[in-house]
């Protein structure tokens, strides 16, 4: 009987791929769905459709937007998505919403935001729950963008959670990572002091058109401070633009610097190696994802993890000594 089957699984595969190769929306929703569930059934499905079209994958340009909540994110993405779609581009944007930490749920309300970019064909929109992942991202984006590539889309668009000193992971999925701010000095020193700022290839002070002197003010103090914190003889320096995504001034100027950004680092090889870089990272992510999952669902752990718990609490015995005795038991 398993010989038999075996010829239906294939054919089914086969027809999904050709389906998502052909850009089909209902498939890339599904595989998404796929990709992001926590069945171990789906978990396979998703892995093999994922080396199924592999070879389609990689030819995208993809951006990480990245700002404090109130910069404007999905107004810009909105704005540059339109833009980009005018000029024969097909724009896919991974919207990744805060889960709430009391009862897990998540707004999901960029399609309500981007409501005139959710209604072309060229675009696709995802929203998903970032659940507790550390990094502003989902943990299955990386899964994401690569089935969106293979669905025909050529810019991937990653916008994240916005909160958060840990939201840099995208940073390290993507080819560019840009960073809105608020023309403030106060918001682009607290930037400044939490580091997201070394990660960013691109500043963008949004909001321009509000008030342009302090946007200018902005400018220059993110400029100086650039100069400190990053090695002079680096292949790209990152630019700090202004813009106003409301009025869309500025998003030409926006998406030359993308360009020109991606054939600089093209023509160091950094772009080339800075992928293959981000595979391997993403290789050991998921397999300190799976150690964690097993190690939860380890019978032995779970038989005494409640017990360590209470005892830990209690102060009886160190957080040390219980995590040792509960990695002991999950190595048996």
């Amino acid at each position: 009987m398993a010989e038999q089957r075996a010829p239906r699984v294939d054919a089914a595969l086969e027809a999904f791929v050709a389906r998502l190769l052909a850009g089909e929306r209902r498939a890339l929703a599904k595989a998404i769905t796929l990709a992001e569930s926590t069945r171990a059934d789906h978990r396979a499905q998703a892995d093999a459709l994922l080396q199924a079209v592999l070879p389609r994958t990689g030819k995208a340009l993809r951006l990480g937007i990245s700002g404090v909540p109130g910069v404007g994110k999905s107004t810009f993405i909105e704005a540059l998505g339109l833009w980009l779609i005018a000029r024969g581009h097909r724009v896919a944007v991974l919207a990744v919403d805060p889960s709430s930490s009391v009862t897990g749920g998540s707004i999901l309300g960029d399609k309500t935001r981007m409501e005139g970019l959710s209604q072309r064909i060229e675009a696709y929109i995802r929203p998903s729950p970032s659940s507790g992942s550390l990094g502003g991202v989902a943990e299955r984006t990386r899964e994401a963008m690569l089935l969106c590539e293979a669905a025909g889309f050529d810019v991937v668009i990653v916008e994240t959670v916005g909160v958060g000193q840990s939201e840099t992971t995208v940073a390290g999925m993507t080819d560019l990572f840009c960073l809105l701010q608020l023309p403030n000095a106060g918001d682009d020193l607290q930037a400044i002091k939490k580091g997201v700022i070394e990660l960013a290839d691109l500043i963008v002070i949004n909001k321009a058109d509000i008030d342009p002197n302090a946007a200018a003010l902005a400018q220059g103090q993110i400029r100086s401070a650039l100069t400190m914190l990053r090695p002079q003889n680096a292949a790209w320096t990152p630019p700090v633009l202004t813009l106003s995504a409301l009025r869309q001034e500025g998003v030409a100027s926006f998406w030359e610097t993308v360009e020109r950004y991606r054939d600089t680092m093209q023509a160091s090889g950094d772009f080339e190696t800075k992928r293959r870089a981000q595979a391997v990272a993403w290789m050991w992510a998921l397999i300190e994802s799976g150690l964690r999952a097993r190690f939860d669902a380890h019978p032995a752990v779970r038989a005494a993890l409640g017990a360590l718990s209470e005892a830990v609490e209690r102060g009886d015995t160190t957080p040390g000594a219980a995590a040792g005795e509960l990695l002991r038991r999950a190595a048996q």
